[in-house]
């Protein structure tokens, strides 16, 4: 029984997502993960010390 609850929710969970994400501006994760990415590494090159600094 235990597997038919789990599995209703699991079910009930991804129609409910499908349903939002097609209906609503919901952002795209990946790319919101990416930028971030990348602008942490503008930031972190811009406060990297030089060969020459001490």
């Amino acid at each position: 029984m235990g597997f038919i609850r789990s599995g209703f929710s699991f079910f009930m969970g991804t129609a409910c997502g499908i349903f939002i994400a097609q209906n609503y501006k919901v952002p795209n994760i990946k790319k919101l993960a990416d930028t971030a990415l990348s602008m942490a590494k503008q930031i972190e090159n811009s406060y990297k010390k030089r060969d020459g600094d001490k």
